[in-house]
């Protein structure tokens, strides 16, 4: 080595391990886990629904670019980070929400969400979830889907089925049929009724191990559980917990909303009560709270608690308690 050549030697504590795994891979891979259900909402929906997607994407890695400028950092678009943001927001959203309401909800994802707590595994929170929020307390009317969605008819019952439910009680909920809440025929956001798709699209990511089966199951497991003893305790008064698993944002929120890397535990324990708090706090939220679909809020909560949550771990080998 001549006189003039460095060499730089990077030191760290044992031990190393990689799985070959990046974030762009697992990003776009998310993305592709989700394109089922975002194509049957585009199929179901039509071209409305295929432009809220698209300026949802594009508006999030605008944002994201913007930010990467003002803050003198590195160019990210290219990780799939944000247009990843952008297609589980525009998912979340009805099929003719307004353009500009689409605009402010990527930039509370990206800019509020994400880049002001310093971009990729800063975020407390999950920036689509935070986004949501913030549209539902600032334009309840225009998320409502019953007004949003009243010029459609596909030829099955219209109602919002956990508007319905919170409405009319779990006689509303009989009216519709649990194989046909499977398959889509239900009005939601546009990539949040697909059950059979956003199951396949969670199976694809836990066999990948992009996601941790964890959360997602113990998710389910409570609202199913939490809603049969809702069921035992006043018979007739509840709707079937299958129903509330297949309807809302349940089977998003179980397989790409609780399982965002920064907000969600690492650890085994913790994760199982943070899907099971999630699960609990959604059905407590549709039954007894002001609001149809409690999925978004109950996760933010958790997301609240996860930092103490993750601190339960097994004492180390030999260490005395």
């Amino acid at each position: 080595m001549s006189d003039n050549q460095q060499l730089l030697l990077v030191s760290s504590h044992a031990p190393f391990w990689h799985n070959m795994s990046s974030l762009t891979a697992k990003n776009y891979n998310i993305m592709l886990a989700a394109l089922p259900a975002a194509l049957f909402g585009v199929w179901q929906y039509g071209m409305p629904a295929l432009g809220v997607i698209s300026l949802s994407i594009s508006c999030s890695m605008l944002w994201e670019l913007l930010m990467n400028l003002i803050m003198k950092r590195d160019v990210s678009i290219g990780d799939g980070s944000a247009a990843l943001i952008g297609l589980l927001l525009s998912m979340l959203l009805p099929a003719i929400t307004p353009w500009w309401v689409v605009v402010v909800g990527t930039f509370v994802a990206i800019v509020v969400g994400k880049q002001i707590y310093g971009g990729v595994g800063g975020n407390p929170f999950n920036p689509v979830l935070v986004a949501f929020a913030i549209l539902t307390l600032s334009w309840k009317g225009i998320l409502d889907f019953d007004t949003a969605l009243v010029n459609y008819d596909f030829g099955y019952c219209m109602i919002f089925p956990l508007g319905a439910l919170k409405h009319f009680g779990a006689e509303a909920a009989s009216n519709y049929d649990i194989h046909a809440l499977f398959m889509g025929h239900q009005t939601g956001g546009i990539g949040s009724v697909f059950g059979l798709g956003l199951i396949i699209g969670g199976v694809y990511l836990m066999l990948r191990g992009y996601i941790r089966w964890e959360i997602s199951l113990s998710y389910l497991l409570a609202v199913y559980l939490t809603e049969t003893l809702f069921c035992l305790s006043a018979p007739g008064k509840y709707a079937d917990p299958m129903f509330h698993i297949l309807t809302g944002y349940t089977l998003i929120g179980a397989f790409f909303l609780a399982t965002e890397d920064s907000s969600s535990p690492v650890n085994f324990i913790p994760m199982l009560l943070y899907g099971a708090g999630a699960g609990l706090l959604t059905i407590l939220i549709r039954n007894i709270g002001a609001y149809a679909d409690g999925t978004v809020l109950a996760i933010l909560i958790m997301s609240v608690a996860n930092p103490l949550m993750d601190k339960i771990r097994p004492a180390a080998i030999g260490r005395e308690i």
